[in-house]
């Protein structure tokens, strides 16, 4: 057995990975018209949707006194400040100050404050938070969800957790925690408890759990296979910053999830979880009880990742144990990884360079 006493995590461990998308806010909370403050990796942003429907996101602090832009509102295609109406186009231009006089020598397009990329993708308004240390770095495309066929069904979730974004992470990937937190009739007890083998590849900034059989302790799986015969298989993806793709397939049915922890500051983070589905389409109220269910699981996660800040502000010593807390590990390494390749420019050094076997108890 491979055990690893954890010592060296600090506070500067949980500093969030720039030069990403990240989650700002789902489609809908952004209307025409709309303008909506968030806080994306400790950076005040603001997020507006033009008359037209186009996306923006800025800093969102204006140069003129500080006022948060977000307090203000959309005038067209613009931004304006709610303190002395400097209007900012969503480049973060400047384009109005209605204090100057005619043939003042000041030229408000010279003004301008930092703006992100951002788009929207399966129901959500993405941001791209660029990395200082990679300035001309390309911009990627926003990670989709994948979908083999329009789906029938999406539902989208969000909850804030108190902690960091590495305590986040890490128990998002867990996965012995089921039968204690998730523990019901429905889903997993404490007796239904037994030995799994999951293999495990690396793909880009990530790894897979290849396609394998679904638990056989988990009733929404057995619930497919009664329904339409055959065999399931689930795929489950890590991917850097932040992202945790499940794809559990039957034929041509599927579900398609995404959990995203997103850096808010220091100590919070929020759980963004969207769900796709072309199944189940006949149940009566499938997407409310879809996201009943989910939402209950959402709950219990963040009760179980509040007590457990409640002990590490203590700063102790964690365990990282044997093959069910090897992911978490693979993570950590991950992200130094990455930050040593932005930082001396070397190829990216994956922690896991074959397929291996993980054996656990859950």
């Amino acid at each position: 057995m491979n055990t690893e006493t954890i010592t060296e995590i600090q506070p500067s461990k949980s500093a969030p990975l720039f030069g990403f998308w990240y989650v700002g806010c789902e489609s809908r909370e952004l209307g025409r018209g709309a303008v909506k403050g968030i806080v994306l990796l400790g950076l005040p942003i603001v997020l507006c949707r033009t008359a037209q429907g186009a996306v923006g996101a800025m800093r969102d602090i204006c140069p003129h006194r500080g006022m948060p832009l977000s307090f203000g509102r959309m005038q067209g295609d613009c931004l304006e400040c709610a303190y002395h109406g400097w209007q900012f186009d969503p480049g973060g231009r400047c384009r109005a100050i209605p204090a100057l006089i005619d043939n003042s020598p000041i030229r408000p397009e010279k003004i301008g404050i930092a703006n992100y990329p951002c788009r929207e993708r399966d129901g959500y308004v993405w941001v791209f938070v660029p990395d200082p240390q990679r300035p001309h770095q390309t911009v990627p495309d926003v990670p989709p969800l994948p979908l083999p066929s329009p789906p029938d069904r999406m539902i989208h979730i969000s909850t804030v957790l108190n902690c960091t974004i590495d305590d986040g992470i890490v128990g998002l990937m867990d996965p012995a925690h089921g039968p204690f937190v998730h523990q019901s009739s429905w889903w997993r007890t404490r007796g239904s408890i037994h030995e799994k083998a999951k293999t495990f590849e690396p793909i880009p900034n990530g790894f897979r759990m290849v396609a394998h059989a679904p638990s056989k302790n988990s009733g929404p799986y057995k619930l497919l296979n009664w329904f339409y015969g055959g065999s399931p298989t689930t795929t489950i993806d890590f991917v850097l910053p932040n992202q945790r793709f499940e794809f559990v397939q039957l034929g041509a049915r599927f579900v398609s999830t995404r959990a995203t922890v997103t850096p808010i500051d220091e100590a919070h983070c929020r759980i963004d979880f969207t769900a796709a589905w072309n199944c189940f389409g006949w149940i009566p109220f499938s997407k409310p009880l879809f996201r009943y269910f989910a939402n209950i699981f959402m709950t219990q996660d963040r009760e179980a990742m509040e007590r457990q800040a409640a002990g590490l502000r203590y700063k102790p010593a964690l365990m990282l144990i044997d093959d069910a807390d090897t992911p978490a590990k693979w993570y950590y390494k991950l992200k130094a990884a990455h930050l040593a390749t932005v930082q001396t420019g070397q190829p990216f050094d994956h922690p896991l360079k074959e397929r291996v076997t993980l054996r656990w108890r859950s």
